[in-house]
């Protein structure tokens, strides 16, 4: 009786902790199911989170490394590709200066929107021939000036100059001049066709502002002076020129240049000089060993960033000035104050890196693009002024 009860108690105490034991694995099994199942759904929501984390903690790690190993390999990397790898190319973009002929584009656009504005004609076929002598001309202004840059030996160590790029000074020279006769021939046609012979005093004058700045004996940018020459050659008049070739014959043959003209040439001039000024940075020692005294051989890079400065304060005072005074029109001045951002970049670029002969060389192409959008946006805004007039003209006045 006693053995019987004892293997009673022995079976219910195993089949009890059988029990225990599948209760326990059935907890488990679901536990380990619904945890899969979260992590499923939480992988599922934000898998893409997920890899983009691990892809900036990556990138962080890996740039960190970089720079605890090699600073210094990086650094002198660099500066042998700006100074001694520069790709047959790179040099060959560098001396066409394809992103310099905006200086031919911005006064012939302003120009014949100051036209538009004025007498509301504008001929395509009169802008597109002036477009291509005016290309024509800056062609000319950059050979002439690198073959004049080569007699006296400014660029005996630019390798982008045309002269040590072709290896032939009197290929150039033949190249330039041609460019300049194909160039004025356009823009006497252009004015004889349109009846304007007034225009062509002023592409005279531009033309001479632009030979003896760098053409011998006058070589006046050696004496500092290429700035107001730039200034006057592309301002006042060049974009007054094309003014008068773009509006209509017998109006601008017996009207004076108006206000507004004037005040977007002066912005024109502005901008372009501006160009000018800062393609001096980085030839400061070039300039200086053949005393051609430019402003910042005169002044020092550092005075000159202040000088940048000061002339882009002073270009969108003007603006504004011109915009009170009713010179230029409001859309003018709207269109206008949006290229604010790109005038600071120039002006916290030079600041930054009037040092640096490497980075500063780019300085002149933000001027560039300063000078491009803030001439597109002034024609632009003489255009829709434009509009407007005649929008407002033509509706019936309600009595």
């Amino acid at each position: 009786m006693a053995a019987t009860s004892c293997n009673f108690t022995q079976a219910s105490g195993f089949n009890k902790l059988q029990e225990q034991l599948q209760l326990q694995s059935y907890f488990k099994r679901c536990h380990q199911r619904s945890a899969f199942g979260v992590e499923k759904v939480f992988h599922r929501r934000y898998r893409g989170w997920l890899q983009v984390e691990r892809w900036h903690r990556y990138q962080h790690v890996s740039c960190a490394r970089v720079e605890e190993l090699a600073p210094s390999v990086f650094e002198e990397n660099v500066g042998e590709e700006t100074e001694e790898d520069i790709s047959k190319e790179t040099l060959i973009w560098r001396a066409i200066k394809l992103p310099i002929y905006s200086v031919a584009f911005v006064p012939l656009t302003v120009g014949s929107a100051a036209a538009y504005l004025q007498t509301g004609i504008f001929s395509a076929r009169c802008y597109f021939v002036l477009l291509a002598s005016s290309v024509l001309v800056i062609t000319w202004l950059n050979l002439s000036n690198d073959v004049y840059d080569f007699d006296t030996g400014v660029d005996k160590n630019k390798k982008e100059s045309v002269v040590n790029l072709v290896g032939s000074r009197t290929g150039t020279f033949i190249a330039a001049y041609l460019c300049l006769a194909l160039g004025f021939t356009g823009l006497t046609w252009t004015a004889i066709v349109e009846r304007n012979l007034r225009s062509i005093l002023f592409l005279v004058c531009a033309i001479i502002c632009g030979y003896i700045y760098q053409c011998p004996p006058f070589r006046l940018s050696y004496q500092g002076l290429g700035e107001p020459l730039c200034f006057a050659a592309f301002g006042p008049f060049a974009t007054s020129a094309f003014y008068l070739l773009h509006g209509n014959a017998s109006a601008m043959n017996h009207f004076p240049l108006s206000g507004t003209v004037l005040s977007a040439s002066i912005l024109v001039g502005f901008t372009t000089s501006l160009i000018l000024f800062c393609s001096h940075f980085h030839q400061v020692e070039g300039d200086k060993e053949v005393g051609k005294m430019s402003p910042l051989v005169r002044l020092g890079t550092k005075k000159g960033a202040e000088v940048v400065k000061g002339a882009v304060l002073m270009l969108y005072a003007l603006l504004v000035a011109f915009g009170l005074s009713k010179a230029l029109p409001l859309p003018c001045i709207f269109l206008c104050a949006l290229t604010l951002p790109m005038g600071n970049l120039v002006v916290r670029f030079v600041e930054d890196n009037h040092k640096d002969k490497n980075k500063i060389f780019m300085a002149k192409y933000f001027c560039v693009r300063l000078h491009a959008l803030f001439g597109v946006a002034l024609a632009l805004g003489l255009v829709v002024a434009r509009m407007l007039r005649t929008t407002f003209a033509s509706r019936p006045i309600l009595s």
